[in-house]
């Protein structure tokens, strides 16, 4: 299925917004799947993101030491990201990078703390759609896997009629581009990848402008030629997702 990022209204019922919100662990994650937030914004949806983790504890290539500094830069980093894909609305949830996984059967845990955060959101808004990372989490990150987990645990709690969709965004097995650093990514059988988001040269443009503004995880070569490199082999043209609850 090829579509933009929305909920399809039925023929008898007045045209809405679709609501979006994709659902992050760090500041830089939503590059996977940056031409698609573009391509929804483009499309003039509501569309919303929330970090659970402000990567407090990932200094990437930049000379700063892990800790709250970190964190306030990391999400200067995301916003001027979010500007370059058109969305206006972001939300932190603050909590500890690299942390999500401890412990995450306790009360106060990191990851029962994201639900009640992400709960919150979820209570004061009709959303139709939800992205988030898959069960591998990319490439395997802790932060990533729980932040699917809690975030799915969620949604299948929702009734039906209330409940968003849910997707997770894929690679197709045999895209992975030869990049050393991207040999352990997760990929995907085809065949379960059932949605395509399309873009278009503004969409692809605009997310390689949210590429540059991640400088403290990216040098200047790795900021230019990642949005090349996803374009011509993992993408192809379309951001692909798997639907977690089939369609």
């Amino acid at each position: 299925t090829t579509l933009c990022l929305a909920a399809t209204a039925q023929a008898d019922e007045p045209p809405q917004t679709p609501h979006v919100l994709f659902v992050f662990a760090h500041p830089d994650d939503e590059l996977f799947v940056a031409p698609a937030i573009a391509r929804a914004v483009r499309a003039g949806q509501d569309v919303a993101v929330v970090y659970a983790t402000s990567g407090d504890q990932g200094p990437g290539v930049s000379s700063m030491e892990p800790g709250p500094a970190l964190a306030i830069h990391r999400e200067a980093e995301a916003s001027c990201a979010m500007e370059a894909l058109g969305v206006s609305q972001t939300s932190f949830l603050k909590l500890g990078d690299g942390t999500l996984g401890i412990a995450a059967h306790r009360p106060e845990s990191p990851a029962r703390l994201f639900g009640y955060g992400l709960s919150s959101i979820f209570d004061g808004s009709d959303i139709d759609m939800v992205v988030t990372w898959g069960p591998d989490g990319g490439y395997g990150h802790a932060d990533h896997r729980m932040v699917s987990a809690v975030t799915t645990q969620l949604v299948q709690a929702m009734p039906e009629g209330e409940r968003p969709d849910l997707l997770y965004p894929g690679i197709r097995a045999g895209t992975l581009p030869p990049d050393e650093a991207m040999k352990n990514w997760a990929v995907t059988a085809p065949e379960l990848l059932d949605v395509s988001v399309e873009y278009d040269e503004a969409d692809l443009a605009a997310a390689h402008r949210a590429a540059q503004c991640h400088e403290s995880q990216f040098d200047e070569q790795t900021r230019q030629a990642m949005m090349p490199s996803f374009n011509q082999s993992i993408w192809q043209g379309a951001v692909h997702f798997r639907s977690a609850f089939g369609r």
